[in-house]
């Protein structure tokens, strides 16, 4: 496999998605389309590019090589996002068409006050830059090394081209255009896994039948695991709980995947969209989890030495593009593209849509084809992009995968007090101290931090993701015991 091949690929593909861009903007690049593709989306379409903008590059690469250490415990978690999908779709959804919300942190100004509605949007704009940028990077590093190294392109010019490409094809057409592009981008997701698995089965001289005993009957194939539930992080019940409330909180209350869902005519279309969304997403992880436990019995049996990778997410990299033909190794790229892309195009969208919602408030704006909105639309945009740049360098200075790692789960820290803040304005009719909720949204993460790094020495207990339910409930806590008696609200 060829850096040439691999870059001709690369072009191609993302001509292909400027060529979709212009059709889909056209007619329509005013804010209405930019921000909810004027509420006209086809709830099919989103259902089906949502999969790729959820499936990260991160994704694609990582829940394979976890099959090594981990069997397919993964799917406990998955099991656990599956109901956090459904509590979306029935709670969560109904609130914000009701509410006819652009941003959905808009509902926290109507409900708790204008500090938290700020908080809030605030906690949205740094989860996901941080997240994005960082999902960006790991993928960025294979390209760096099998397509850029090749003609000695420094790092940060392959980050400033990856973003400009994807600039090119949504800084117009936002989410109207991102609806179609994830779409398309899913599709070649799809087909990546698909044929991965056919192509490994052929190179381990496996048919179907022989490939689904072949994972069946592997020692990668344990999904529950129940034994020591105060020291394990793989614990049924911490990864389905965890899975629940971390899609929740995640999906529910993140801009980035609401936004989709708001694009659609009505609540029914919207939440089709999630239950069907909801039964792709299952399949899809089936199919990624069996891609690991096939990766792992052709190294064993070409006797490639895992452990001399620097991590197991480069397994399946370096199988498919160092040990199989050229078109596996195109299928892994196309894949590996389509999954980071998907995510990052969608994020830059709905970071722009926040910030001009929730801090220009354009929502309050009449016309929303004025020129001067739609400049500073695009100034915003390129902010972004920029920001997401610097965040992208700043990782590769640290240059230490254990620290950026860890700033990633420091990323997700932050969806607790998120958690929490909705929490409590679904769930009682109390009235917070609004100019303290910034304080307490900042305690809320830095006591579970605490609680996670003392927790097996206090408790002999090991948190997983459950950490997330703990930071919510102590943001919870802390607004319930700083607030008032009673408040007198709209019914939302």
């Amino acid at each position: 496999m060829t850096p040439a091949i691999l870059l001709t690929f690369l072009l191609g593909y993302f001509a292909l998605l400027i060529g979709v861009a212009y059709f889909t903007s056209r007619n329509s690049s005013d804010n209405a389309s930019f921000f909810i593709a004027n509420r006209n989306s086809k709830w099919y379409l989103v259902a089906f590019g949502m999969i790729g903008t959820a499936l990260s590059g991160v994704t694609f690469i990582s829940v394979p090589g976890a099959v090594g250490n981990n069997s397919f415990g993964y799917f406990q978690f998955i099991l656990g996002n599956a109901v956090g999908f459904v509590i979306v779709a029935t709670v969560l959804l109904p609130l914000y068409y009701r509410m006819n919300l652009i941003s959905i942190y808009t509902y926290l100004e109507k409900r708790l006050g204008h500090y938290s509605y700020k908080t809030g949007a605030v906690i949205f704009l740094i989860s996901r830059t941080i997240g994005s940028a960082f999902r960006l990077y790991l993928v960025a590093i294979v390209l760096q090394r099998f397509i850029f190294d090749a003609w000695n392109v420094p790092f940060w010019l392959t980050i400033v081209l990856c973003l400009l490409l994807i600039w090119l094809y949504t800084h117009k057409g936002g989410l109207k255009t991102i609806i179609i592009t994830d779409t398309l981008q899913t599709v070649f997701l799809l087909l990546s896994v698909v044929l991965s698995i056919i192509f490994i089965s052929k190179s381990l001289h496996l048919d179907v039948a022989g490939t689904f005993e072949a994972v069946k009957t592997s020692s990668y194939s344990t999904i529950f695991f129940w034994e020591d539930f105060m020291g394990s992080k793989s614990h049924f019940i911490k990864q389905f709980v965890g899975g629940i409330f971390v899609t929740i909180a995640m999906t529910g209350l993140d801009q980035d995947l609401m936004q989709k869902n708001l694009s659609m005519k009505t609540i029914g279309e919207a939440q089709k969209n999630m239950f069907t969304f909801t039964l792709v997403f299952v399949i899809m992880n089936i199919f990624f989890l069996s891609v690991g436990a096939l990766l792992y019995l052709y190294a064993a049996k070409n006797g490639i030495s895992v452990a001399a990778l620097q991590t197991p997410d480069h397994l399946y990299p370096e199988i498919a593009l160092n040990h199989l033909n050229i078109v596996p190794g195109i299928i892994f790229m196309m894949g590996l593209t389509a999954a980071t892309f998907a995510t990052t195009d969608s994020a830059l969208t709905a970071l722009t849509t926040s910030f001009c919602v929730d801090f220009l408030h354009f929502d309050k704006k009449t016309d929303q084809q004025d020129p001067k909105l739609v400049t500073q639309r695009h100034l915003v945009h390129i902010g972004f992009s920029v920001l997401m740049v610097i965040v992208i360098l700043i990782f590769k200075v640290i240059n230490n995968d254990s620290v950026v790692n860890s700033i990633f789960t420091a990323a997700g820290y932050t969806y607790g007090p998120l958690l929490g803040l909705f929490s409590f304005g679904l769930l009682t009719k109390r009235a917070v101290h609004d100019k303290l909720v910034p304080y307490l949204c900042l305690a809320s993460p830095v006591l579970c931090y605490i609680i996670n790094s003392n927790s097996m020495h206090w408790f002999g207990y090991t948190m997983s993701f459950e950490l997330i339910v703990l930071n919510g409930l102590i943001t919870f806590i802390l607004l319930w015991l700083t607030g008032k008696p009673s408040v007198s609200q709209t019914k939302f």
